[in-house]
C-alpha cells in the first residue's frame, strides 16, 4: 500500500477536488485535464512526476468520454479528423511512455514547464473562429496523422491527454473552429490515453485508486465546462487558460528549483 493511499479521507478529498477542477477545464478547453491533474497530484498529494503523469493518463479516459459526448450533442466533433489523429497518437504514446520511464524526475519537471510555456505562447497566436471548417484531403490527412504522432509522444511523456497540443494546432494550422477543435480533441484522447495507460500500468506508473477517484469526479463537472465554453467568447477563453497555465508553470518551476537546491 502506498503512502498516498494510507492518507485516507484527506487523499480522497484531494482526488475529488483535483478531478472536479480538471473535469471543468476539460469541458471548457477541450483538454484531458492533465495540465491540472499532474501538477496538483505532485504539489498537493506528494506524487512523483512519473506517477502523477501515469495516473493522470488513466484518469483522462472517462473524462474525455463524457466531454466528447457533450460536444457531439451539439455537432462539434470532426470524427474523421479525430480518427486520423488517434492513428498517429496511439503509436506515439508508446514512445512517450518509454521516454517517461527513462528520464529523471528533474528533467520531467522542466519538460512539463517548458511545454506549458509553449502552449501559453500559442494561445496568443490563435484567433479562434466559430465558423471555420476543415476540408480533409491527402495532405491535411497526412498532417493530422503526424500531429497525432507528436501528440501521442507528449501524452505518454508528461501525462496529458494531448488536447493541449491538438486544440491550438487544429485552430492555428488547420483552420478549424474552436468548438469543433475541442470536441475532436476529446475524441482522439480516448484511444491515445488508453494506449498510454496500458503501457504505464505495465511499468507501475499508475495509482489505480487515485485515477478512479480523479476520473469520476472529473466526469461530474466536464458537462458544465462544455456549457460554459459555448457561452464564453473564444478569445477570452484563451486568455483565461493562459493565465491559469502561468500559475501552474510557476509552481512547478519553483518546486524543481527547490529540489535542485536541496541536492546541491
Amino acid at each position: 500500500m502506498t503512502e498516498v493511499r494510507r492518507r485516507g479521507a484527506g487523499a480522497i478529498a484531494a482526488f475529488v477536488g483535483i478531478g472536479a477542477l480538471a473535469g471543468f477545464l476539460s469541458g471548457l478547453f477541450g483538454v484531458g485535464g492533465g495540465t491540472v491533474i499532474v501538477p496538483l497530484l505532485v504539489l498537493l498529494v506528494g506524487f512523483t512526476q512519473r506517477l502523477g503523469a501515469g495516473t493522470s493518463s488513466a484518469a483522462i479516459i472517462p473524462t474525455a468520454i463524457v466531454g466528447v459526448i457533450s460536444y457531439a450533442v451539439n455537432g462539434d466533433v470532426d470524427w474523421v479528423a479525430a480518427l486520423l489523429i488517434a492513428a498517429g497518437a496511439v503509436f506515439g504514446a508508446q514512445i512517450g511512455v518509454r521516454m517517461l520511464h527513462a528520464l529523471s524526475e528533474p528533467v520531467l519537471r522542466w519538460i512539463f514547464v517548458g511545454f506549458l510555456v509553449v502552449v501559453m505562447i500559442s494561445l496568443f497566436l490563435i484567433v479562434p473562429s466559430r465558423d471555420a471548417v476543415l476540408e480533409i484531403d491527402v495532405w491535411s490527412g497526412a498532417g493530422l496523422v503526424v500531429l497525432g504522432l507528436v501528440t501521442g509522444i507528449v501524452s505518454g511523456l508528461i501525462g496529458v491527454g494531448g488536447g493541449i497540443v491538438v486544440v491550438p494546432v487544429l485552430m492555428l494550422l488547420f483552420g478549424m473552429s474552436d468548438l469543433v477543435a475541442k470536441g475532436t480533441s476529446l475524441l482522439m484522447m480516448i484511444p491515445t490515453s488508453l494506449s498510454g495507460t496500458v503501457a504505464n500500468i505495465r511499468k507501475h506508473n499508475v495509482d489505480v485508486a487515485a485515477a478512479v477517484g480523479v476520473g469520476l469526479a472529473a466526469c461530474a463537472t466536464a458537462p458544465l465546462g462544455t456549457w460554459v465554453a459555448n457561452l464564453v467568447d473564444p478569445q477570452v477563453g484563451n486568455i483565461l487558460f493562459a493565465v491559469f497555465l502561468v500559475v501552474i508553470a510557476a509552481q512547478m518551476a519553483q518546486k524543481a528549483i527547490r529540489a535542485a537546491r536541496a541536492k546541491g
